[in-house]
């Protein structure tokens, strides 16, 4: 058994990562980590645990499972090492670290752990060394000594200077007069250091990254017979302002103050919380064109939305950053935070110029360009960052723009560029009204549109929508892409120019030279009323060309019967309107006729019955119009579908007689038993 929950405990940990083991439930991100290295380095001996070290640098971490298998750490790569667990220790001679370390107290576990430099520190102070040697429960978050040695020269120069009282409280600020093991380190915690009460901030992330004060937790737990210590990688600092006082004081943030003041986020970012505030300097407003810039600004409620997109709901030091992570800012948009080596990165971009600057109310990074969310920009902005760039130039060209940058609460219909790869259309009279009919006259979403709304545009016409399982199409051009919400317009990325229908399905046909003939035949049929009036149908109209494939004496015959001409033409006639791209692989379409069209789509071929389309998507008013070069015989004017539908019949019938049989069978097997059971409940 023992064996078995072992193998459970493992497979769980290969497949779905460290939170899913038995063994894990309960456990904080660190512990799981942790965890994970152990059983990656079991293979090693007891109590050795794998840590990936980042090539080039010194820095390693404990590795989870996705980082196992990626072997990188902000993108670069790592190698593998084996070490003692925190807390052990080799005996020479024997496989792993068997012995635990030995207990000591607070000062003599500093120069175990990798903190000489605090010890020495501690030394010169007159006061600290024995209070960490003495009786007491205390931790200790102590500076590695490359910590020290990474501090400026002026600012060491001070400590080291007056070490009795700038010294000893720096390293009294390091310190929390109670035992506080990882287990209680809880994300957005404050713990109460023994330098005059300041607070320490904790933040545990769910990678299992713990930092304090911003600086990362790099080997925990290392107990004392008086307290534990904790081996962090920077020196740490007391943090007296919020997010807002910050603003107020750095100079190089004057626009930003501007632009809080004006929006009235300085109640919230002086307010309790733990944010990240993505600061855009000085220098990132400039970058934008003053006309966008000023608008933004004379705009209270885009502005409010472009600096609630710099302000990250939870936050998160850089020390944090491993990976891409996704975070939602206030504004409601989701931004990739992310690393490139030593650098920041939003969205891919390393934007990023200073960072890790803490503030009792969060973490503030400096970044060099404004996140301007799409809540925030114009029409036109939107469609500048998309792949529409085409469709924007033939609204320039026929002097449309200001629809699209104005305040007017519009939806644009834009055309993918890949749409004009043969060619782009002249502006004219015909191609104004045509793109105007491709703004629609409010903003809309699409997960609010529905089959069968309509829609005005701006050129006079009434667009229909339509619904289809796996896409949503207005008129014949469906919806390519997320749409994109700006300040008072929408964008909608469509898959083809739209074309509006101009009339009636009769009107159609009788406007294309290719349908003469069937046009005749629908008269001949009856059907000119039906085509003509409010409805919803999709034609497939037979070319003449179909029409004169046929042996004469057929054709003849065909328009001399006006029941069996009806009758096939109604098969032509589907009883809704399906959009070549609301197809998919297949679709069996009803006709009017009865029997069911088979409509498909491959290779961006649509076929009806298997026959290829010449032209798709003809709409109308009441419906849409394909064009197809022959004639569709419906299934029971076809002699190997006829003789199919009857084998189909006589294979259902034997189905049904073959488990008559059975069932039959079964009843007499089981009398006997029914019997005695009713012997039984006599007696």
């Amino acid at each position: 058994m023992e064996l078995l929950v072992r193998l459970l405990t493992l497979a769980l940990a290969l497949f779905l990562g460290p939170t899913a083991t038995l063994a894990g439930l309960g456990k904080s991100p660190y512990q799981l980590v942790l965890q994970h290295s152990r059983l990656r380095g079991r293979q090693h001996g007891p109590n050795v645990c794998a840590v990936q070290k980042v090539i080039g640098t010194n820095k390693k971490y404990f590795t989870n499972c996705k980082q196992w298998y990626q072997r990188k750490i902000c993108g670069k790569s790592t190698v593998i090492s084996y070490e003692c667990c925190p807390g052990y220790e080799k005996v020479p001679g024997e496989k792993g670290c068997p012995a635990a370390l030995p207990l000591s107290n607070l000062y003599e576990t500093l120069g175990v752990v990798g903190s000489t430099t605090t010890q020495l520190y501690t030394d010169r102070t007159e006061k600290l060394r024995p209070e960490m040697e003495g009786p007491g429960s205390f931790t200790i978050f102590a500076p590695s000594n490359e910590a020290w040695s990474s501090l400026p020269a002026e600012v060491l120069d001070s400590l080291v200077s007056n070490v009795n009282i700038e010294l000893l409280n720096a390293l009294r600020y390091h310190m929390v007069d109670r035992r506080v093991l990882t287990d209680e380190l809880k994300h957005g915690m404050a713990l109460t250091s023994m330098y005059q009460n300041s607070n320490i901030q904790i933040h545990h992330y769910p990678n299992g990254i713990v930092t304090v004060n911003c600086a990362r937790l790099l080997k925990a737990d290392h107990h004392a017979t008086n307290g534990v210590v904790h081996l962090i990688d920077k020196v740490i600092s007391t943090v007296t302002n919020n997010i807002q006082q910050i603003i107020e004081i750095e100079d190089t943030f004057e626009t930003l103050r501007a632009a809080v003041a004006a929006s009235g986020l300085n109640t919230l970012l002086e307010g309790d919380g733990q944010f990240t505030l993505l600061a855009p300097t000085n220098e990132a407003f400039e970058k934008i064109p003053a006309e966008t810039l000023n608008r933004i600004l004379g705009d209270p409620e885009a502005l409010k939305d472009l600096l609630k997109n710099h302000i990250l709901k939870s936050a998160m030091c850089a020390e944090a950053i491993v990976a891409g992570v996704s975070m939602e800012t206030l504004e409601g948009t989701t931004l990739e935070v992310g690393c490139s080596g030593d650098m920041l990165t939003i969205n891919g971009k390393a934007v990023i110029s200073n960072k890790d600057l803490l503030a009792t109310n969060g973490v503030i990074h400096f970044i060099d360009e404004l996140l301007i969310p799409d809540s925030a920009k114009t029409l036109l902005e939107l469609a500048a960052e998309s792949d529409v760039s085409t469709a924007i130039d033939l609204i320039r060209q026929a002097g449309l723009s200001t629809h699209l940058s104005g305040k007017e609460h519009l939806t644009f219909l834009a055309p993918l560029n890949s749409v004009f790869k043969d060619g782009v259309p002249q502006i004219d009279t015909q191609m104004k009204t045509l793109l105007l009919n491709h703004i629609v006259k409010e903003q809309l979403a699409s997960k609010y549109l529905y089959h069968g709304q309509t829609l005005d545009t701006l050129g006079g016409k009434k667009l229909r929508v339509f619904v289809y399982r796996n896409s949503l199409c207005i008129e014949n051009s469906c919806i390519a892409a997320h749409d994109k919400k700006g300040r008072y317009g929408s964008l909608f990325t469509m898959d083809r120019m739209l074309t509006p229908p101009m009339g009636t399905v009769m009107d159609v046909l009788k406007g294309d030279n290719r349908f003469s003939m069937l046009v005749a035949a629908i008269q001949t049929a009856g059907l000119m009323e039906t085509l003509n009036r409010e409805g919803v149908y999709t034609v497939f109209a037979p070319t003449n060309e179909a029409f004169q494939a046929m042996p004469p004496e057929e054709l003849n015959k065909l328009l001399a019967n006006a029941k069996e001409l009806t009758n096939i033409l109604k098969y032509h006639i589907g009883d809704e309107i399906l959009v070549s791209g609301g197809i998919g692989a297949l679709v069996r379409l009803k006709s009017l006729q009865g029997d069911k069209l088979e409509v498909s789509s491959k290779n961006n071929v649509v076929s009806v019955n298997k026959e290829p389309v010449a032209e798709t998507d003809i709409m109308a008013t009441n419906g849409v119009v394909y064009a197809i070069n022959s004639i569709l015989q419906p299934p029971a004017n076809r002699p190997q579908e006829r003789g199919d539908e009857l084998a189909d019949s006589a294979l259902e019938i034997f189905k049904q007689a073959s488990a008559f049989s059975r069932a039959a069978q079964r009843s007499v097997r089981l009398a006997p038993v029914y019997q005695r059971l009713l012997e039984r409940m006599r007696h």
